[in-house]
């Protein structure tokens, strides 16, 4: 029988990237004179993609971002945001505290652990490694490893068969309402951080569990599936 599924996100879940994914987006967008975004007013930015701080600069300086001329600079901008954030990519990155040892606690518990990130893949595999956790996780699938990518369900079904998972005995956990639309699409629980990037107030979004520390999820994820029945 396949393994209960642990599946992380990793930006505002796993990992404080926000710092340097803004300092990517600044070094896009200072040679264009397009203003600049903070830490301290952007910050749920920083965990909505590439694309999406720049379409917030733009919206700073009083443009449509939709508009075809603001959606042609979008996307002219994104490779040099991309090549920034390559270069820096683990500056200021740190990982949440306890994450280690929530890991430790569930692969000693017998879960398949599992990345399902809308972080292009070769990027999310160079953060996980700079952050030393890559080798723990079964398996890393990001925005561009198939064809879809969260909220569709198959991302994050996929994520589980690969780390060895069984998909219905999954728990996504995340931080945002895209994790938590996707957990929803593939009928599995999903549990929001505290300290990630939502915009909304999570009690809103409804989550199954809301955890502020790493040191409660092992209990929150066994009271989804318990161990009883695992092979």
């Amino acid at each position: 029988m396949a393994k209960r599924g642990a599946i992380f996100d990793l930006d505002g879940t796993l990992a404080d990237t926000a710092e340097d994914l803004l300092n990517a987006a600044n070094a896009a967008l200072a040679p264009h004179q397009l203003p600049l975004l903070s830490l301290d007013q952007d910050r749920s930015f920083a965990g909505r993609g590439g694309r999406s701080m720049i379409r917030r600069s733009l919206e700073k300086a009083g443009l449509d971002p939709d508009a075809p001329a603001q959606i042609t600079m979008t996307n002219n901008l994104y490779p040099d945001l991309i090549t920034a954030y390559s270069d820096g990519i683990a500056v200021h990155t740190h990982l949440f505290d306890g994450v280690e040892a929530c890991l430790d606690a569930l692969a000693d518990q017998g879960w398949a652990l599992g990345v399902c990130t809308n972080k292009p893949e070769a990027l999310a595999l160079r953060v996980l490694d700079a952050l030393g956790i890559l080798g723990r996780f079964g398996s890393v699938l990001g925005a561009d490893t198939l064809p879809i990518r969260k909220p569709d369900p198959v991302h994050l079904q996929e994520t589980a068969r690969r780390c060895g998972a069984d998909p219905v005995r999954s728990v996504l956990v995340g931080d945002t309402m895209t994790d938590l639309r996707t957990a929803r699409a593939a009928r599995v629980p999903c549990i929001l951080t505290s300290f990630g990037f939502a915009a909304e107030p999570l009690r809103e979004l409804d989550p199954d569990a809301i955890v502020s520390h790493y040191s409660e999820i092992p209990d929150v994820l066994d009271r989804f599936f318990p161990l009883a029945g695992d092979a």
